[in-house]
């Protein structure tokens, strides 16, 4: 049940930053917190990241959806009892969800955070989740993963 705290709770941390976002950020092209290097900059993102396969939110609302309903099935039907596992899950799938409703919603993701200084792609909290999670479910996979018939 933690779990799907977590999950919500990251959903509303996103959609109240991106609330803030396209409230406050609208009538501004940017604003440097960072001259040069980190600025809030209002993004609507019809595509993935980079910038990649630019409106196909079909495509995108089809796919998030098999990925969440593939998580949920995995968390109810194996039950996994490694943390490590269950927070890299429940932030993919918070994450998930967060820029699926702006799909839905808007037929754009809201992004806003926006590092100059390596020239990366404007993003938002949920990407960060998602990110966070796979880089967490990579390590779990890689180093703590022990194939049992009663665990996974």
């Amino acid at each position: 049940m933690i779990w799907f705290i977590i999950i919500a709770v990251i959903i509303g941390l996103d959609q109240y930053t991106k609330y803030l976002a396209a409230t406050k950020l609208i009538n501004y092209e940017t604003i440097p917190l960072i001259e040069n290097v980190f600025h809030l900059t209002f993004v609507k993102n019809k595509g993935a990241a980079f910038g990649i396969l630019q409106n196909q939110k079909w495509f995108f609302v089809i796919v998030t959806i098999i990925i969440m309903l593939a998580i949920i099935y995995y968390i109810i039907k194996k039950k996994p009892g490694n943390k490590l596992l269950m927070v890299s899950l429940s932030m993919i799938l918070g994450g998930a969800v967060g820029n699926l409703i702006d799909r839905i919603r808007y037929s754009y993701v809201i992004d806003f955070f926006d590092f100059n200084l390596i020239n990366w792609p404007v993003f938002n909290v949920a990407d960060s989740f998602v990110v966070v999670g796979t880089v967490l479910l990579s390590y779990y996979l890689l180093f703590k993963y022990e194939e049992k018939k009663d665990e996974a």
